[in-house]
């Protein structure tokens, strides 16, 4: 039986035992990273994948705007009145005044845009959506691992979760580092010390413990930050986060993929706001990638971004047509992000099944015309190398008849 199945083992109780006393060390050196093992051997890679997960269920016909279907207007009514003009994309779509960068980024080559993209379970529960989003199957609780993990388990590469806990994306994973800033004070050498005499006798702890001081004495990663960065709002935190995932990820020897979350998608009111939930929440995205992408490019000598692909993905899109709060209500098709110069970028990549009422989805959503899974099997084998036959029985058991996009450059 397949590992990834959710059939309960010995071996994923050690491993979930494992996680939370890696956790405990954690909580005593607030400046550590910490995994449950180091990287293999032999395993080096210069690929990088960042894995951005939206939580709350992001409008894509508000982030990417279909100006030029007959139906737009109608269909999305006060929502179709953008604060700024749209940015144009090519053919009928367009971006958020408010992603500015990642406008840029499109007339560069380097931002592909997946439209009527999502998953195969389409019942609203975002808990449902998220838990399929990330474990990678066909229905909630189906597989209780993250598709992520089994895909650097099958390469023997690390990943990291930029986050207090790791997100069912990574679990199931042995080598999964996470991150998160704390305020508490640096420890002192003799607390430390004392940790290692303490912790000695417990193999998971002690691993984690030995792990954290090294990426502290380690000069090329810093695993500190300026508390300062934090404050002034969500915009500030998320480039602050963004920033930091990317210093993990330029370095030889770093992990191979990032997941980083961002909450607060769930426009049922206002949303046409011209500093409402949406817009505000699209211009920290923007910030964040931007900011992402200037760390990686940092080094003169060696350009990560030119390895890296991102993914911008959310559990579901929303309704078309707007509700009786001025917002709209859960739906299924949406809109999901490519970037990186590592992806063929300027194009939108789209099968349109229209929005007037009779093309959407039980009469209410954008139809789903691309599955996620494909996106991401496209990218886990052309980038990370995984192999078409893991990524149909492991990966995501049982989609052998599913065909990946390709997202990269030739």
């Amino acid at each position: 039986m397949s590992a990834a199945l959710t059939n309960p083992s010995r071996r994923g109780f050690v491993r979930g035992s494992a996680a939370l006393a890696a956790g405990a060390a954690g909580a005593l050196l607030p400046w550590a990273s910490l995994s449950l093992a180091a990287p293999a051997a032999g395993v080096h890679t210069h690929q990088r994948l960042v894995l951005v997960v939206l939580r709350g269920g992001m409008d894509g016909l508000g982030a990417a705007p279909v100006i030029g279907d007959p139906a737009f207007e109608g269909a999305r009514g006060p929502l179709a009145q953008l604060p700024e003009p749209a940015l144009a994309l090519t053919g009928p779509f367009a971006l958020h005044p408010a992603l500015k960068q990642l406008h840029a980024l499109y007339g560069q080559g380097e931002l592909a845009v997946i439209h009527a993209a999502g998953l195969p379970y389409k019942e609203r529960s975002h808990f449902d959506a998220q838990q399929v989003l990330e474990s990678g199957g066909t229905q909630p609780y189906q597989l209780s691992t993250g598709w992520l993990a089994r895909a650097l388990q099958a390469q023997r590469a690390r990943g990291m979760a930029i986050s207090t806990a790791v997100p069912l994306v990574l679990r199931g994973g042995d080598e999964i580092d996470t991150w998160a800033p704390s305020a508490l004070p640096e420890p002192t050498p003799d607390l430390v010390s004392r940790l290692q005499r303490l912790y000695q006798a417990d193999p998971a702890l002690s691993q984690a413990l030995s792990r954290a001081r090294g990426l502290r004495q380690d000069p090329q990663m810093p695993v500190t930050m300026d508390m300062q960065a934090l404050q002034g709002g969500a915009r500030n935190t998320a480039v602050a986060l963004a920033r930091k995932a990317g210093e993990f990820l330029a370095r030889p020897g770093g992990p191979q993929a990032a997941v980083i979350e961002m909450n607060g998608w769930d426009t049922h009111a206002n949303q046409a706001a011209p500093n409402g939930a949406l817009a505000n929440n699209l211009r920290t995205l923007d910030a964040a990638l931007g900011a992402l992408r200037e760390t990686m490019k940092a080094d003169p000598a060696e350009d990560w971004w030119a390895r890296t692909v991102v993914l911008v993905v959310t559990e579901f899109g929303r309704e078309v047509a707007v509700n009786g709060t001025l917002g709209t209500d859960h739906g299924s098709g949406g809109v999901a992000f490519a970037l990186g110069g590592a992806v063929a970028g300027g194009r939108v990549i789209a099968d349109w099944p229209g929005l007037a009422r009779a093309d959407r989805f039980e009469g209410r959503d954008l139809r789903i015309t691309t599955d996620l899974r494909a996106v991401f099997k496209g990218v886990l084998h052309d980038h990370l190398r995984v192999s078409q036959a893991a990524l149909s029985r492991e990966v995501f058991p049982d989609s052998a008849g599913l065909r990946p996009v390709s997202l990269l450059r030739g």
